[in-house]
């Protein structure tokens, strides 16, 4: 059986290591599920999530020779979601969200004074830095 990149396929978890779990695959090949590909969230210590023995699903996301690297998480994030819509119809549901309000006189204002507030500031302190060097050499 040829592995391709997609690949869904049943394992039991062989053995586990500080950074992933060995899975032992069909046609006694196996396979590395990386400690970041467990969970969608942190993994700290991957016994908390996986047991030697355990069945898994997982998906293959890149077969090199005997290197076969295999994930868990992304079977999660391809499963259909709660209200068992499509991604595009979902996406298609949202209101666009309308564009900002025009900024009053006051608010252009305010911008434009703590803009100059902010350059004057640093022109006095490069002025203040330049003073001081010159006052040391004399």
């Amino acid at each position: 059986m040829e592995l391709t990149v997609g690949t869904v396929l049943e394992g039991k978890v062989k053995s586990i290591t500080n950074f992933g779990a060995f899975i032992a695959l069909p046609e006694n090949k196996t396979g590395l599920v990386h400690i970041s590909e467990v969970a969608n969230a942190y993994v700290s210590d991957i016994r908390q999530h996986l047991t030697e023995g355990q069945d898994v699903k997982v998906v293959v996301i890149s077969a090199e020779g005997a290197k076969i690297n295999l994930s868990i998480k992304r079977l999660e994030q391809d499963a259909p979601r709660r209200d068992n819509a499509p991604q595009r119809e979902r996406s298609q549901r949202r209101e666009p969200t309308p564009p900002p309000a025009p900024k009053t006189a006051d608010q252009l204002f305010e911008e434009k004074l703590k803009a100059f507030m902010s350059e004057s500031d640093s022109k006095i302190s490069s002025l203040r830095a330049d003073h001081r060097t010159r006052s040391r050499r004399r």
